[in-house]
């Protein structure tokens, strides 16, 4: 049976730069995934082939059982959640000046447009909406304008509205970028609460931290120079020596509560490894 993401091979260079290269691997139906690395690793890329955004310069990439290549991406994107906090929502500034609310942003999410198109949300579509900002923590957001959100709030209502279209994968590019500890934790539970609520959602998150691994995590990869440096289950990939090889620096891993956090060793020969 095909996993949700399958890649053999996979090379990407653009303009002459390798940004992947001679990437293996696979991603089974409801398993959740880390991604982690140092700057320029390829994180992004990665998972913009798992996203169906961009196509590999060479290899294979299977995604939800369509080679990339041959098969239309607007329908393939269609069930695939992707929330990037690098990128702003499709004309987020217009939703902003129109006044949209945290409901009408996560409804946009069914059609997958910039505006709402009210003909097309019944009270199906608007249950869902309510129902998801619930799931997500922030019932009680619903009513209030996006553009007064905070940071972390908006964080929340950009993943219920990627969850609006009902997607087989679900995709967080370093969803916690720029959170403050209070916003981080709440969008980590809600992030867990998805593994118990949708069993057959898979997901891969991608971050910078440890402290950021969702305790739902099954698996991890680690990424260094383009090129997968360790992939499998979470508990034999995030060891101290697997994560001071990536990063280049000699860590000490701690896992409590499942939950994992990392802290450089000190003293002489503790800068690299």
């Amino acid at each position: 049976m095909p996993g949700a993401v399958e890649l053999s091979g996979v090379g990407v260079r653009v303009v002459g730069r390798t940004l992947l290269a001679d990437i293996d691997w696979r991603v089974e139906y409801g398993q959740h995934w880390v991604v982690l690395g140092p700057n320029g690793a390829g994180k992004t890329t990665l998972l913009s082939l798992a996203a169906a955004v961009r196509h590999p310069s060479q290899g294979t990439a299977v995604v939800l059982g369509q080679r990339l290549g041959r098969v239309d991406l607007r329908e393939l994107r269609r069930r695939i959640g992707l929330v990037a906090a690098s990128q702003r929502l499709v004309d987020e500034e217009l939703l902003e000046e129109e006044g949209a609310t945290a409901h009408t942003v996560v409804l946009t999410g069914h059609t997958g447009t910039s505006a709402p198109l009210w003909d097309r949300y019944g009270p199906a579509e608007h249950e869902r909406a309510h129902r998801l900002l619930d799931d997500m923590g922030c019932k009680e957001l619903g009513d209030r304008l996006f553009r007064v959100c905070s940071q972390g709030e908006r964080a929340r209502i950009r993943v219920a509205r990627a969850l609006m279209a009902d997607p087989v994968i679900l995709l967080l590019d370093e969803p916690f970028a720029g959170l403050d500890l209070p916003a981080r934790e709440d969008l980590i539970t809600a992030v867990e609460e998805l593994a118990g609520t949708r069993p057959a959602l898979t997901t891969v998150t991608v971050t910078h931290h440890l402290e950021e691994v969702p305790a739902t995590t099954t698996h991890a990869l680690l990424m260094r120079d383009t090129r997968v440096m360790a992939a499998g289950p979470v508990g034999d990939v995030l060891t101290s020596e697997n994560l001071s090889e990536c990063f280049g620096r000699a860590l000490r891993i701690d896992h409590l509560d499942g939950r994992w956090s990392a802290r450089a060793l000190r003293g002489s020969g503790a800068r690299s490894v």
